[in-house]
């Protein structure tokens, strides 16, 4: 494994960072909070223009054709700045389950237009029961002469609301495993039957879904990859979503940090800056250690899944339990170190610690990824 990012990984680090910093400051953060879409048409469009929206898509597909590397890095920076909207649900769910289970006629349909901006996508998988392996996609998908039939209910489905395309996950058999029997159905926003409704959570910066689905119809042709083979390239998906989501707390938990260090030297307290006070020093170093273990873990599971290794979904759960541990400590740690100042809503830390919170519980939280950890050990 190279430690080290490549000449053009640096230089995407880089742009990212001046783009953001231009485009997406904390005052536009706030101000798309307040709105359902969270995203605006002229940031949507740069985000393509930049070449971000269609990323790791194969260049055949209208993407770049980069790897799973070279989205952390844009990951981080884009969690450095909070940024709002649907590129995590359109670019590694939505559209990342099409890239990785459709046909060749369902990606060129969908993935140029999604990389142009034109198009955003949606990935509904999970269940009130709020389980993120296979034991928890219930919803039943009947057979009908012309098709398939949905009846059920989809939650916490990032930017449904906003979703030209929505890929849908659903039980048609009871299979001799919990993977066996799940199928994955294409869903634009106007099949009759579904309804979208955005449900209050403490991110505002992402909006989930409840996705209600009332004897929705699918043809046949509506299939995204085999018929009850749907979990194999689901997984795939969730693995790399994780990984790149580890990646974004990575990002927002060093700017943590970096706002805190900074307060630290400025702040004074009974005559001296609070950061020469040992007790300031130590918790600052304890942030730093916890988001740097956390960014190895995260680098090297980004190398597996690119590498395609065996251990790639071991790497990406080791990722996410160390991430979902050390966000909301960093986060919480950051707040604490800035005293009375860090717990107002005019201070930016409270846009961190709310995505530390959201992050910390999605694809399964800490304890969620230990047990996986210690399934995947076993022989």
């Amino acid at each position: 494994m190279d430690i080290g990012f490549s000449e053009e990984q640096e230089l995407l680090r880089e742009t990212a960072r001046k783009f953001l910093e231009a485009e997406c400051s904390s005052g536009f953060v706030r101000e798309r909070m307040a709105t359902a879409e969270a995203v605006t048409h002229t940031f949507w469009r740069q985000l393509a223009e930049q070449g971000w929206l269609g990323i790791v898509y194969p260049e055949a597909d209208g993407g770049s054709g980069l790897g799973l590397v070279d989205l952390v890095v844009l990951m981080e920076e884009m969690g450095r700045r909070v940024m709002p909207g649907p590129f995590f649900s359109t670019v590694l769910l939505g559209g990342a389950a099409i890239a990785e289970a459709g046909s060749s006629a369902q990606r060129r349909e969908w993935l140029p237009p999604i990389a142009a901006g034109a198009a955003k996508a949606a990935l509904a998988w999970t269940e009130p029961a709020l389980r993120w392996d296979a034991a928890g996609i219930t919803l039943a998908a009947r057979e009908t002469a012309g098709g398939f039939t949905l009846s059920g209910s989809k939650l916490f489905v990032g930017d449904a609301h906003l979703a030209d395309i929505m890929v849908i996950a659903a039980r048609t058999r009871d299979g001799t495993t919990m993977e066996d029997g799940v199928t994955l159905f294409l869903a634009p926003k106007d099949t009759p039957g579904i309804g979208v409704s955005v449900l209050p959570t403490i991110d505002e910066t992402r909006k989930l879904c409840e996705v209600r689905l009332d004897r929705a119809e699918f043809p046949a042709s509506a299939l995204l990859g085999e018929l009850h083979q749907g979990w194999t390239p689901l997984s795939r998906v969730v693995t790399r979503a994780t990984v790149a989501l580890c990646a974004e707390m990575c990002g927002a938990a060093q700017q943590v940090l970096d706002m805190t260090v900074e307060y630290a030297k400025l702040r004074v307290a009974f005559g001296r800056p609070i950061g020469s006070y040992q007790g300031v020093k130590h918790q600052a170093a304890d942030m730093l250690v916890a988001i740097e273990n956390a960014k190895s873990l995260t680098y090297y599971a980004a190398w597996a899944v690119d590498r395609g290794e065996d251990e790639a979904p071991l790497a990406a759960a080791m990722a996410k339990a160390a991430a979902s541990d050390m966000a909301r400590r960093v986060a919480g740690t950051g707040i604490q170190l800035h005293g009375g100042i860090g717990m107002t809503w005019e201070h930016d830390l409270q846009l961190y610690f709310k995505r530390a919170k959201a992050s910390e519980v999605a694809f399964g939280d800490a304890t969620w990824h230990r047990e996986r950890v210690a399934q995947l050990m076993s022989p």
